[in-house]
Protein backbone atom coordinates (compact mmCIF):
# COMPACT_ATOMS: atom_id res chain seq x y z
CA UNK A 1 0.00 0.00 0.00
CA UNK A 2 1.26 3.71 -0.40
CA UNK A 3 1.03 6.38 2.39
CA UNK A 4 -0.47 9.52 1.48
CA UNK A 5 -1.48 12.19 3.56
CA UNK A 6 -4.01 14.39 3.04
CA UNK A 7 -5.32 17.63 4.70
CA UNK A 8 -8.76 18.37 5.17
CA UNK A 9 -11.30 21.17 6.85
CA UNK A 10 -13.92 19.75 8.96
CA UNK A 11 -16.87 20.73 5.78
CA UNK A 12 -19.62 18.61 4.27
CA UNK A 13 -17.42 19.01 1.00
CA UNK A 14 -14.11 17.26 2.26
CA UNK A 15 -16.49 14.09 1.80
CA UNK A 16 -15.14 12.76 -1.11
CA UNK A 17 -11.94 12.61 0.67
CA UNK A 18 -13.85 11.20 3.46
CA UNK A 19 -15.47 8.36 1.79
CA UNK A 20 -12.65 6.82 -0.13
CA UNK A 21 -10.73 6.37 3.06
CA UNK A 22 -13.41 5.49 4.87
CA UNK A 23 -15.53 3.05 2.24
CA UNK A 24 -12.11 1.24 0.78
CA UNK A 25 -12.25 3.61 -2.51
CA UNK A 26 -8.90 4.08 -1.66
CA UNK A 27 -7.61 0.96 -0.95
CA UNK A 28 -8.99 -0.85 -3.99
CA UNK A 29 -6.05 1.54 -5.40
CA UNK A 30 -3.40 0.43 -3.09
CA UNK A 31 -3.49 3.57 -1.16
CA UNK A 32 -3.70 3.71 2.74
CA UNK A 33 -4.64 7.50 3.18
CA UNK A 34 -3.87 9.78 6.09
CA UNK A 35 -6.37 12.25 6.49
CA UNK A 36 -5.24 15.56 8.36
CA UNK A 37 -7.95 17.44 10.19
CA UNK A 38 -7.26 21.49 10.74
CA UNK A 39 -9.17 24.39 11.53
CA UNK A 40 -7.91 27.37 9.18
CA UNK A 41 -7.03 27.17 4.98
CA UNK A 42 -4.40 29.08 5.92
CA UNK A 43 -2.90 25.82 7.70
CA UNK A 44 -3.69 23.73 5.23
CA UNK A 45 -2.04 25.84 2.58
CA UNK A 46 1.28 25.50 4.88
CA UNK A 47 0.80 21.87 5.47
CA UNK A 48 0.80 21.45 1.41
CA UNK A 49 3.54 23.76 0.49
CA UNK A 50 6.23 22.58 2.80
CA UNK A 51 5.73 18.95 2.12
CA UNK A 52 3.96 17.61 5.63
CA UNK A 53 0.96 16.57 3.05
CA UNK A 54 1.36 15.37 -0.27
CA UNK A 55 -1.91 16.81 -1.02
CA UNK A 56 -4.95 18.93 0.32
CA UNK A 57 -8.74 19.31 0.28
CA UNK A 58 -8.08 23.01 -1.51
CA UNK A 59 -10.28 26.36 -1.68
CA UNK A 60 -10.37 26.81 -5.69
CA UNK A 61 -8.90 30.21 -5.49
CA UNK A 62 -6.19 29.82 -3.11
CA UNK A 63 -4.72 26.84 -5.35
CA UNK A 64 -4.68 29.59 -8.16
CA UNK A 65 -3.20 32.39 -5.45
CA UNK A 66 -0.29 30.17 -4.25
CA UNK A 67 0.72 29.78 -7.31
CA UNK A 68 0.59 33.04 -8.27
CA UNK A 69 2.41 34.14 -4.90
CA UNK A 70 -0.63 36.34 -3.44
CA UNK A 71 0.48 36.62 0.21
CA UNK A 72 3.26 34.05 0.06
CA UNK A 73 6.61 32.97 -2.01
CA UNK A 74 5.09 31.38 -5.40
CA UNK A 75 4.28 28.04 -5.25
CA UNK A 76 2.98 25.71 -8.22
CA UNK A 77 0.37 23.63 -6.91
CA UNK A 78 -1.79 21.04 -9.53
CA UNK A 79 -5.39 21.17 -9.05
CA UNK A 80 -5.86 17.77 -11.40
CA UNK A 81 -9.43 16.72 -9.94
CA UNK A 82 -12.69 18.97 -8.55
CA UNK A 83 -14.00 18.23 -5.45
CA UNK A 84 -17.46 19.57 -5.80
CA UNK A 85 -19.36 22.73 -6.81
CA UNK A 86 -21.16 24.77 -4.50
CA UNK A 87 -22.30 23.99 -1.15
CA UNK A 88 -22.01 27.49 0.36
CA UNK A 89 -24.61 29.87 1.87
CA UNK A 90 -24.27 33.28 3.13
CA UNK A 91 -26.22 34.14 6.53
CA UNK A 92 -26.57 36.99 8.00
CA UNK A 93 -27.80 38.15 11.98
CA UNK A 94 -31.55 38.26 12.27
CA UNK A 95 -31.17 42.15 12.47
CA UNK A 96 -29.42 42.43 9.70
CA UNK A 97 -31.61 40.27 7.53
CA UNK A 98 -34.49 42.26 9.15
CA UNK A 99 -33.68 44.84 6.52
CA UNK A 100 -34.19 42.59 3.35
CA UNK A 101 -37.18 41.42 1.75
CA UNK A 102 -38.76 39.35 4.73
CA UNK A 103 -39.29 36.34 2.89
CA UNK A 104 -36.15 34.49 3.23
CA UNK A 105 -37.31 31.92 0.62
CA UNK A 106 -37.74 35.37 -1.72
CA UNK A 107 -34.19 36.38 -0.84
CA UNK A 108 -32.58 33.01 -1.82
CA UNK A 109 -34.54 33.12 -5.15
CA UNK A 110 -33.83 36.56 -6.52
CA UNK A 111 -30.21 37.22 -6.03
CA UNK A 112 -30.55 40.31 -7.84
CA UNK A 113 -33.28 41.76 -5.64
CA UNK A 114 -31.45 40.77 -2.54
CA UNK A 115 -28.25 42.14 -3.33
CA UNK A 116 -30.07 45.71 -4.19
CA UNK A 117 -31.72 45.29 -0.58
CA UNK A 118 -27.98 44.77 0.85
CA UNK A 119 -26.75 47.68 -0.27
CA UNK A 120 -29.84 49.61 1.00
CA UNK A 121 -29.50 47.99 4.53
CA UNK A 122 -25.50 49.09 4.85
CA UNK A 123 -26.73 52.92 5.61
CA UNK A 124 -29.30 51.30 7.88
CA UNK A 125 -27.16 49.40 10.07
CA UNK A 126 -25.82 50.55 13.21
CA UNK A 127 -22.15 50.26 11.85
CA UNK A 128 -20.65 49.49 8.56
CA UNK A 129 -21.64 45.89 7.84
CA UNK A 130 -19.02 43.20 9.27
CA UNK A 131 -19.18 39.73 6.91
CA UNK A 132 -16.92 36.95 7.73
CA UNK A 133 -15.56 35.00 5.06
CA UNK A 134 -13.53 31.92 5.20
CA UNK A 135 -10.21 32.87 3.18
CA UNK A 136 -9.58 36.67 1.33
CA UNK A 137 -8.63 33.51 -1.86
CA UNK A 138 -11.88 31.55 -1.23
CA UNK A 139 -14.61 30.87 -4.30
CA UNK A 140 -16.93 32.09 -0.76
CA UNK A 141 -15.52 35.43 -0.97
CA UNK A 142 -15.08 36.46 -4.79
CA UNK A 143 -18.84 35.12 -5.21
CA UNK A 144 -19.73 37.75 -2.52
CA UNK A 145 -17.91 40.79 -3.79
CA UNK A 146 -19.12 39.73 -7.53
CA UNK A 147 -22.81 39.30 -6.42
CA UNK A 148 -22.32 42.97 -3.96
CA UNK A 149 -20.36 44.49 -6.87
CA UNK A 150 -23.20 43.83 -8.73
CA UNK A 151 -25.55 46.15 -6.81
CA UNK A 152 -22.44 48.85 -6.68
CA UNK A 153 -21.59 47.72 -3.55
CA UNK A 154 -17.50 48.41 -2.97
CA UNK A 155 -16.40 45.33 -0.62
CA UNK A 156 -13.49 46.47 -0.11
CA UNK A 157 -14.86 49.78 1.33
CA UNK A 158 -18.44 49.57 2.26
CA UNK A 159 -18.17 46.51 4.25
CA UNK A 160 -16.02 45.41 6.01
CA UNK A 161 -14.67 41.38 5.20
CA UNK A 162 -13.12 39.50 8.13
CA UNK A 163 -11.06 35.96 7.65
CA UNK A 164 -12.18 33.19 10.00
CA UNK A 165 -12.18 29.92 10.26
CA UNK A 166 -15.03 28.01 9.10
CA UNK A 167 -15.78 26.68 12.39
CA UNK A 168 -15.49 29.75 14.39
CA UNK A 169 -17.89 31.31 12.45
CA UNK A 170 -21.49 30.68 14.46
CA UNK A 171 -19.58 31.59 17.77
CA UNK A 172 -18.38 35.10 15.80
CA UNK A 173 -21.89 35.86 15.25
CA UNK A 174 -23.21 34.66 18.45
CA UNK A 175 -20.81 37.20 20.09
CA UNK A 176 -22.01 39.95 17.83
CA UNK A 177 -18.70 39.97 16.52
CA UNK A 178 -19.82 39.84 12.68
CA UNK A 179 -23.17 40.76 11.21
CA UNK A 180 -23.15 37.47 8.74
CA UNK A 181 -20.90 35.15 7.17
CA UNK A 182 -20.78 32.83 3.94
CA UNK A 183 -18.86 29.61 3.98
CA UNK A 184 -19.64 26.05 3.23
CA UNK A 185 -21.65 23.44 5.18
CA UNK A 186 -22.78 22.32 7.79
CA UNK A 187 -21.73 26.34 9.34
CA UNK A 188 -25.07 27.89 8.33
CA UNK A 189 -27.21 24.82 9.12
CA UNK A 190 -25.32 25.19 12.11
CA UNK A 191 -25.76 28.73 12.47
CA UNK A 192 -29.84 28.53 11.47
CA UNK A 193 -30.95 25.75 14.27
CA UNK A 194 -29.13 27.72 17.03
CA UNK A 195 -31.31 30.79 15.75
CA UNK A 196 -28.35 32.79 14.83
CA UNK A 197 -29.63 34.05 11.90
CA UNK A 198 -31.19 33.81 8.56
CA UNK A 199 -29.76 32.50 5.01
CA UNK A 200 -30.58 34.81 2.73
CA UNK A 201 -28.13 34.10 -0.23
CA UNK A 202 -27.21 30.76 -1.44
CA UNK A 203 -23.88 30.10 -3.85
CA UNK A 204 -26.00 28.07 -6.21
CA UNK A 205 -28.22 30.90 -7.11
CA UNK A 206 -25.01 33.17 -7.72
CA UNK A 207 -23.00 30.84 -10.45
CA UNK A 208 -25.09 27.58 -10.71
CA UNK A 209 -22.01 25.81 -11.19
CA UNK A 210 -19.75 27.74 -9.04
CA UNK A 211 -16.19 26.06 -8.60
CA UNK A 212 -15.70 25.48 -4.75
CA UNK A 213 -13.04 22.90 -3.55
CA UNK A 214 -10.48 21.24 -5.44
CA UNK A 215 -8.02 18.10 -4.71
CA UNK A 216 -4.19 20.31 -4.93
CA UNK A 217 -0.73 18.97 -4.64
CA UNK A 218 2.48 20.82 -5.36
CA UNK A 219 2.81 20.34 -9.16
CA UNK A 220 6.28 19.29 -8.57
CA UNK A 221 5.16 15.63 -6.10
CA UNK A 222 2.62 15.79 -9.15
CA UNK A 223 5.34 15.02 -11.68
CA UNK A 224 7.48 13.04 -9.87
CA UNK A 225 4.37 10.63 -8.16
CA UNK A 226 2.01 10.18 -11.68
CA UNK A 227 0.82 6.37 -10.55
CA UNK A 228 0.19 7.50 -7.35
CA UNK A 229 -1.50 10.64 -8.30
CA UNK A 230 -3.46 8.59 -10.92
CA UNK A 231 -4.49 6.46 -8.20
CA UNK A 232 -5.79 8.70 -6.17
CA UNK A 233 -7.91 10.09 -8.72
CA UNK A 234 -9.42 7.62 -9.92
CA UNK A 235 -10.35 6.33 -6.04
CA UNK A 236 -12.07 10.41 -5.81
CA UNK A 237 -13.88 9.90 -8.98
CA UNK A 238 -15.47 6.50 -8.18
CA UNK A 239 -15.99 8.28 -4.33
CA UNK A 240 -17.29 11.36 -5.60
CA UNK A 241 -20.53 8.83 -7.48
CA UNK A 242 -21.27 7.45 -4.37
CA UNK A 243 -21.25 10.74 -2.82
CA UNK A 244 -24.00 12.24 -4.93
CA UNK A 245 -25.74 9.23 -4.96
CA UNK A 246 -29.20 9.86 -2.72
CA UNK A 247 -29.54 6.40 -1.64
CA UNK A 248 -25.94 7.33 0.33
CA UNK A 249 -26.84 10.55 1.84
CA UNK A 250 -28.21 9.20 5.47
CA UNK A 251 -24.51 6.88 5.66
CA UNK A 252 -22.63 9.56 4.20
CA UNK A 253 -24.17 12.00 6.91
CA UNK A 254 -23.79 9.55 9.56
CA UNK A 255 -19.77 9.45 8.51
CA UNK A 256 -19.37 12.88 7.96
CA UNK A 257 -20.87 13.31 11.69
CA UNK A 258 -17.84 11.57 13.48
CA UNK A 259 -15.70 13.91 15.76
CA UNK A 260 -12.94 13.67 13.55
CA UNK A 261 -14.18 14.74 10.44
CA UNK A 262 -17.23 17.13 10.43
CA UNK A 263 -18.28 16.72 13.63
CA UNK A 264 -21.71 18.34 14.00
CA UNK A 265 -25.05 16.29 14.04
CA UNK A 266 -25.89 13.79 11.04
CA UNK A 267 -29.38 15.49 10.80
CA UNK A 268 -27.93 19.05 10.12
CA UNK A 269 -25.16 17.81 7.43
CA UNK A 270 -27.96 15.76 5.68
CA UNK A 271 -29.83 19.27 4.94
CA UNK A 272 -27.31 20.47 2.08
CA UNK A 273 -26.60 17.29 1.20
CA UNK A 274 -30.37 16.57 0.11
CA UNK A 275 -30.67 20.33 -1.12
CA UNK A 276 -33.13 20.55 1.22
CA UNK A 277 -33.04 23.75 4.05
CA UNK A 278 -34.07 26.12 6.37
CA UNK A 279 -33.62 28.93 5.96
CA UNK A 280 -34.38 30.50 9.51
CA UNK A 281 -35.38 28.33 13.01
CA UNK A 282 -38.25 26.74 13.01
CA UNK A 283 -39.10 27.66 9.19
CA UNK A 284 -39.89 24.69 6.86
CA UNK A 285 -37.52 23.20 5.06
CA UNK A 286 -36.93 24.44 1.08
CA UNK A 287 -35.80 23.11 -1.65
CA UNK A 288 -32.66 24.39 -3.42
CA UNK A 289 -31.39 22.19 -6.08
CA UNK A 290 -28.17 21.41 -6.95
CA UNK A 291 -27.32 23.25 -3.29
CA UNK A 292 -23.80 21.12 -2.87
CA UNK A 293 -22.92 18.65 -6.46
CA UNK A 294 -20.07 16.23 -5.98
CA UNK A 295 -20.22 14.46 -9.28
CA UNK A 296 -22.85 14.98 -11.77
CA UNK A 297 -23.00 16.98 -14.62
CA UNK A 298 -18.81 16.84 -15.09
CA UNK A 299 -18.49 18.57 -11.46
CA UNK A 300 -15.34 16.88 -11.12
CA UNK A 301 -13.68 18.11 -14.36
CA UNK A 302 -11.16 20.66 -13.65
CA UNK A 303 -11.86 23.19 -16.48
CA UNK A 304 -8.95 25.61 -17.04
CA UNK A 305 -11.51 28.48 -17.79
CA UNK A 306 -12.72 28.05 -14.18
CA UNK A 307 -8.69 28.64 -13.62
CA UNK A 308 -9.20 32.03 -15.16
CA UNK A 309 -12.72 33.03 -13.82
CA UNK A 310 -10.57 32.92 -10.84
CA UNK A 311 -7.79 35.17 -12.27
CA UNK A 312 -9.81 37.50 -13.35
CA UNK A 313 -11.86 38.04 -9.91
CA UNK A 314 -8.37 38.84 -8.64
CA UNK A 315 -7.53 41.24 -11.81
CA UNK A 316 -11.16 43.16 -10.71
CA UNK A 317 -10.27 43.44 -7.62
CA UNK A 318 -6.94 44.95 -7.40
CA UNK A 319 -5.31 41.28 -6.01
CA UNK A 320 -3.12 41.14 -9.00
CA UNK A 321 -1.92 42.96 -11.92
CA UNK A 322 -3.19 41.42 -15.00
CA UNK A 323 -0.10 39.95 -17.47
CA UNK A 324 0.11 36.90 -19.84
CA UNK A 325 2.55 35.09 -17.56
CA UNK A 326 0.26 35.14 -14.80
CA UNK A 327 -2.73 34.66 -17.06
CA UNK A 328 -0.93 31.63 -18.35
CA UNK A 329 -0.46 30.46 -14.60
CA UNK A 330 -3.29 30.05 -13.67
CA UNK A 331 -4.88 28.53 -16.15
CA UNK A 332 -2.31 25.75 -15.84
CA UNK A 333 -3.11 25.62 -11.91
CA UNK A 334 -6.41 23.39 -13.43
CA UNK A 335 -4.41 19.99 -14.59
CA UNK A 336 -7.31 18.56 -17.23
CA UNK A 337 -4.44 16.59 -18.45
CA UNK A 338 -3.52 14.97 -15.31
CA UNK A 339 -7.70 14.00 -14.97
CA UNK A 340 -7.76 12.84 -18.68
CA UNK A 341 -4.83 10.76 -17.99
CA UNK A 342 -5.85 9.14 -14.94
CA UNK A 343 -9.28 8.55 -16.25
CA UNK A 344 -8.27 7.18 -19.64
CA UNK A 345 -10.05 3.76 -20.14
CA UNK A 346 -11.84 4.17 -16.89
CA UNK A 347 -15.41 4.65 -19.20
CA UNK A 348 -15.38 7.94 -17.37
CA UNK A 349 -17.37 10.31 -20.07
CA UNK A 350 -15.07 13.81 -19.88
CA UNK A 351 -15.60 16.75 -22.23
CA UNK A 352 -13.47 16.92 -25.47
CA UNK A 353 -12.15 20.29 -24.62
CA UNK A 354 -10.54 21.81 -21.33
CA UNK A 355 -11.94 25.39 -21.66
CA UNK A 356 -15.67 26.45 -21.98
CA UNK A 357 -17.44 29.89 -22.05
CA UNK A 358 -18.93 29.92 -18.70
CA UNK A 359 -22.02 30.79 -17.29
CA UNK A 360 -23.67 30.37 -20.83
CA UNK A 361 -25.74 27.45 -20.58
CA UNK A 362 -29.13 28.30 -19.71
CA UNK A 363 -30.48 24.27 -19.90
CA UNK A 364 -28.50 20.67 -19.63
CA UNK A 365 -26.24 20.36 -23.06
CA UNK A 366 -25.05 17.10 -24.50
CA UNK A 367 -21.37 17.62 -24.65
CA UNK A 368 -18.67 16.38 -27.24
CA UNK A 369 -16.72 13.47 -25.35
CA UNK A 370 -13.61 11.14 -26.06
CA UNK A 371 -16.21 8.28 -25.13
CA UNK A 372 -19.71 7.76 -23.53
CA UNK A 373 -22.16 10.47 -22.91
CA UNK A 374 -22.03 13.49 -20.63
CA UNK A 375 -24.41 16.28 -20.35
CA UNK A 376 -23.62 19.42 -18.96
CA UNK A 377 -25.49 21.19 -16.42
CA UNK A 378 -26.58 24.68 -16.50
CA UNK A 379 -23.98 27.19 -15.46
CA UNK A 380 -25.39 30.87 -15.22
CA UNK A 381 -24.07 33.81 -13.43
CA UNK A 382 -27.24 35.56 -11.58
CA UNK A 383 -26.38 38.31 -13.30
CA UNK A 384 -26.80 36.67 -16.62
CA UNK A 385 -23.10 37.66 -17.99
CA UNK A 386 -20.92 34.92 -19.02
CA UNK A 387 -17.14 34.73 -19.18
CA UNK A 388 -15.28 33.77 -22.06
CA UNK A 389 -11.56 32.81 -20.81
CA UNK A 390 -10.34 33.90 -24.89
CA UNK A 391 -12.23 37.76 -24.01
CA UNK A 392 -10.87 38.31 -20.62
CA UNK A 393 -9.59 42.05 -20.94
CA UNK A 394 -13.11 42.54 -22.56
CA UNK A 395 -14.83 40.97 -19.78
CA UNK A 396 -13.18 43.11 -17.35
CA UNK A 397 -13.80 46.13 -19.16
CA UNK A 398 -17.76 45.39 -19.29
CA UNK A 399 -17.66 44.87 -15.36
CA UNK A 400 -16.12 48.52 -14.86
CA UNK A 401 -19.01 49.50 -13.56
CA UNK A 402 -19.81 52.45 -10.72
CA UNK A 403 -19.82 51.11 -7.68
CA UNK A 404 -21.31 52.98 -4.60
CA UNK A 405 -19.49 56.62 -3.76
Amino acid sequence: MTPLSIAFLPLTDSAAIIVAAEMGFAEAEGIALDLVRDTSWATVRDRLVYGQVQAAHLLAPLAVAVTLGLSQTPCAIAAPFKLNDNGNALTLSAEFAAALDPSPRSRIDDPIATAHDFATAIGLHHRKPVIGIVHRFSSHALMLRYWLGFAGVNPDRDVMLRVLPPSLMTEALRAGEIDGFIAGEPWSSVAIDQGLGEIAAVGVNIWQRGVEKVLGSRADWASANPDTLDRLIRALARSAAWCDDPANREAMAGLLARPDYVGQPAKLIAQALAGRMPLRQGAEPVDIPDFLVFHRGAANFPWRSQALWIYSQFVRWNMIQASPDSERAAADVFRSDLYRRALAGEGVPMPGASMKVEGALNAPLGAGTHSGSLTLAPDRFFDGRSFDPDAIAAYLRALEMPLRD
